[in-house]
């Protein structure tokens, strides 16, 4: 289908009982049903991620940029999408170290693309940490997607893997099909001319 995107939906989360997979499986099960989207589920905790960097920034070292050979999987799959969904818990008002980590890794990878936000805490749903996500990616000159999903006290909002709010589905499908409309004219783009910077 040549108007079909890859859409990477990265579980931020690594931490011992985390929630983050079900909201990402239930995430991937909307991108799958709107059809506009090869739809891949990256965790993290699937990968190698020090939190300690290399002196060498990626913005300058670009491909040559020293990883962890356990991270070559991971750069691939950020690589390859055209657009990105980010599921993140709020920890202590920001989102978590292991997201933190796999973000500055990287820079090109995000460069010129689209990226939404899913979030799960407590009475703010983890909106502190998508402010602060914003903050980041736009520096790394991604195009940050407005209508994400947030979802305040998860804990007893969700139910068998599904949020009990009946306009969560009505809410991700605006969110896909603003992330599918970024993601063709930002690919446009990039395949019309290299992104300056």
């Amino acid at each position: 289908m040549p108007n079909t995107y890859r859409l990477a939906i990265v579980i931020g989360s690594v931490r011992e009982g985390r929630f983050g997979p079900t909201v990402a499986e239930w995430v991937a099960e909307q991108a799958r049903k709107h059809a506009g989207f090869e739809v891949a589920v990256v965790d993290l905790a699937d990968y190698d991620i020090p939190i300690e960097l290399p002196a060498l920034s990626p913005k300058h070292a670009g491909e040559n940029y020293p990883r962890p050979e356990g991270m070559a999987p991971l750069t691939a799959a950020l690589a390859d999408a055209d657009a990105y969904i980010l599921v993140t818990p709020e920890y202590n008002h920001s989102y978590p170290a292991s997201l933190k980590a796999a973000i500055d890794w990287h820079f090109t990878q995000w460069t010129a693309k689209p990226v939404a936000f899913v979030s799960y805490g407590g009475a703010a749903g983890g909106r502190h940490a998508v402010l602060h996500l914003e903050n980041v990616l736009t520096e790394l000159h991604a195009v940050t997607i407005r209508d994400g999903l947030g979802f305040p006290n998860y804990f007893t909002a969700w139910q068998d893997g599904e949020p009990i709010d009946s306009e969560s589905a009505n809410r991700a499908k605006l969110m896909l099909d603003q992330l599918v409309w970024w993601a063709g004219a930002l690919r446009t783009a990039r395949d019309a001319s290299p992104y300056p910077g």
